[in-house]
């Protein structure tokens, strides 16, 4: 489930880049399920739960949407979102690609790989996909509205009346709370775990009217838009055929979203079309949105093939993340003639932490010194221009680039708040500047400074080099097994690859495996390797995501956090932080948490890009001015029917 950070207005500084993580066919979002306006309630349709609930004096918040601190840039009755446009046409197709392979279409199971858009059909209470403008804000989606104590102790959703699943059934109360149940008996562990903890009770008070308890003496942050943001199912479906959702299968239940699926050739294609009878369709939140009959993804087997089919045709939009093709492949005849267009757009979301995470389940990253070692191997400077021509800067922060960033040697409320967590934090924490990237020769591979320091702290550790040119320590060679998806970039094979040069130089035999796209996601889920290139989420605010990434509870099986990290020090941050009551105690709190994330040294932080770089047919359309949010591409752009038909005519598509 997606932390929502609370809503706020970003410097320009802080348009900081997401993190690529350098795999071709990477889709950025899934399609959103409808946002839609309603009314404020000014009645409850069951005044004996409303009088049994309020009967702490409590003030009770009404609302048409949901941030933590109760601001909503948009009111209850806005024409629609400002970014969009109103007058989009409608029709028209969207074709993107993926790589590898796929043998389930449920997105919620534990084993197999989901097809791309696979949750696309299904909606939530509130969603917090949109508006691409403000951050942290959910509006009312599947529910019209809710209301909650001041205390946030529990929260009533009113469902639409008139929203219907796919095959004409009523979305009800009941299906909000199967949905819940049925995430917690059947989904994915560390989430369950999670929410049980924090959910005490989900209860349909009518048919079209649910209530969440929580528990108490917890903090407040991630409970509302924790089972706000739940996806709704249909409890009929799953009654009639038996279906688990930890399983994969092809078969679909019916969603309440705009899309459903059209058809699917397993591995080759599947194709989403909007439902004609799709029950939010004319709500105010839609318009300008959803606007492709169609949206269509074609699968490859690998970046090449990939790349090739959209030079003929095949497919009509792409977002690129191969640096190395992006500077030199897009010279091809689609190009020259004009055809396909190229654009380097402004990303305003923060990068995602990416880079080459360790298994600090493996008894040889116990030792940081080892980690520190290993990472001072790698050669950003020289990877960046002789692999991937320049375009990217290095990651040093897990906020990189925003006002959460730390810098410099703790002062001020960041002291103070340091000081307050008492023996948990270390004493160079708060007498030394975070924890950067180390700089390395752009010259030459293998820096021999930074390879000379990496060798001395090996040596500190205890791995002594061998007779065979492996460092050993107690009979045991270091040895790093780091899996590689076969149907990636060839650029990060590439990076991967030197970087495995750069380690054999100081006796550690990184082995890079190359594993097919299902193989590659049953070992990440199952964390079995001792190095992986993966990336944890970015945040611009505090929830209970947090822990789910970063926390002790679950750090041996969570899929949030591949690096398996327990600490305590991170554990109290994260406490404190979602105990804070204001934006500047929050934001304080989330500067000594990326300090802290820095000194843990979980993973060696890689390369990060400011912009979007999408190449497309030129018949797509986007508003004048983008939000700061989200590329929206499958949101709110748009075909223009008569630059379709143009190169429809000139055989510019397939």
């Amino acid at each position: 489930m997606r932390t929502l950070p609370l809503t706020r207005t970003r410097p320009a500084a802080a348009t900081a880049a997401r993190a690529l993580d350098a795999r071709e066919g990477r889709l950025r979002r899934q399609v959103a399920g409808l946002l839609t306006l309603g009314a404020l309630v000014t009645g409850l349709a069951l005044a004996n739960a409303a009088r049994a609930q309020d009967a702490s004096d409590d003030p009770v918040i009404k609302s048409h949407g949901y941030s933590y601190f109760g601001e909503l840039k948009y009111p209850a009755d806005y024409a629609h979102f400002d970014y969009v446009n109103p007058d989009a046409p409608k029709g028209g197709e969207l074709a993107i690609s993926a790589a590898g392979t796929f043998d389930s279409l449920n997105p919620y199971s534990v084993r197999g790989r989901a097809g791309a858009l696979s949750s696309t059909m299904y909606e939530s209470l509130l969603d917090g996909t949109a508006p691409a403008d403000e951050y942290g804000a959910q509006y009312g989606l599947l529910a019209e509205s809710l209301e909650y104590d001041a205390d946030k102790t529990w929260v009533i959703f009113h469902l639409r009346p008139e929203a219907t699943f796919s095959d004409g059934t009523p979305v009800t109360a009941d299906d909000v709370v199967f949905s819940h149940n049925l995430f917690l008996e059947q989904g994915l562990p560390s989430y369950a775990a999670a929410v049980k903890k924090r959910v005490l009770t989900a209860e349909a008070l009518d048919e079209h009217t649910v209530k969440f308890t929580f528990a108490p003496d917890i903090s407040r942050r991630s409970l509302i838009d924790q089972v706000g943001s739940t996806p709704v199912f249909s409890k009929a479906w799953f009654e009639e055929t038996g279906a688990r959702l930890d399983e994969p299968r092809m078969e679909t239940s019916p969603g309440s979203g705009p899309y459903m699926l059209d058809s699917y050739d397993v591995n080759r294609r599947i194709v989403y079309k909007r439902n004609p009878d799709y029950w939010g369709a004319d709500l105010p939140v839609n318009i300008g949105r959803h606007n492709f009959d169609t949206i269509r993804v074609e699968y490859f087997a690998d970046e090449a093939a990939e790349f090739e089919a959209f030079k003929a045709g095949e497919y009509s939009f792409r977002t690129e993340g191969n640096s190395r093709q992006w500077a030199t492949g897009y010279d091809f005849p689609a190009v020259q003639k004009g055809w396909v267009k190229t654009e380097d757009l402004p990303d305003g979301t923060p990068p995602d932490n990416s880079g080459f995470v360790f298994n600090l389940g493996r008894d040889i990253f116990k030792d940081k010194r080892v980690r520190e070692a290993i990472a001072l191997a790698y050669n950003f400077e020289w990877s960046n221009e002789s692999l991937q021509y320049g375009l990217f800067s290095q990651r040093s922060s897990y906020t990189q680039d925003t006002p959460l960033m730390a810098e410099g040697v703790p002062d001020g409320e960041e002291k103070t708040f340091l000081e307050e967590l008492g023996d948990l934090v270390p004493a160079e924490m708060l007498t030394e500047e975070p924890v950067t990237a180390h700089t390395s020769d752009p010259a030459r591979l293998n820096d021999r400074r930074n390879l000379r320091r990496a060798a001395g702290l090996l040596e500190e550790a205890g791995w002594t080099m061998g007779p065979d040119n492996i460092r050993q320590k107690d009979g045991k060679p270091l040895r790093i097994q780091f899996p590689i998806n076969s149907s990636g970039s060839a650029t990060l094979n590439s990076v991967v690859e030197t970087y495995a040069q750069n380690l054999a130089q100081i006796g550690v035999d990184l082995q890079v495996q190359k594993v097919d796209p299902s193989q590659f996601t049953l070992r990440r889920r199952e964390r079995d390797y001792d190095m992986i290139y993966a990336a944890y989420r970015s945040f611009l605010g505090t929830g209970t995501g947090l822990m789910q990434m970063y926390g002790s509870a679950e750090a041996a099986f969570s899929v949030f956090n591949p690096a398996g990290l327990a600490s305590p020090l991170v554990d109290e941050i994260i406490e404190k932080s979602l105990r804070t009551d204001s934006l500047e105690a929050q934001d304080v709190s989330l500067r000594a948490l990326d300090r802290a994330l820095r000194y843990e040294f979980i993973m060696v932080p890689t390369w990060y890009n400011p912009s979007y770089w999408v190449a497309y047919y030129d018949m797509y359309e986007y508003p004048e001015e983008l939000p700061p949010y989200d590329l929206g591409y499958m949101d709110f752009w748009w075909v223009n029917p008569d630059k379709e038909a143009a190169l429809k005519s000139a055989g510019a598509l397939r």
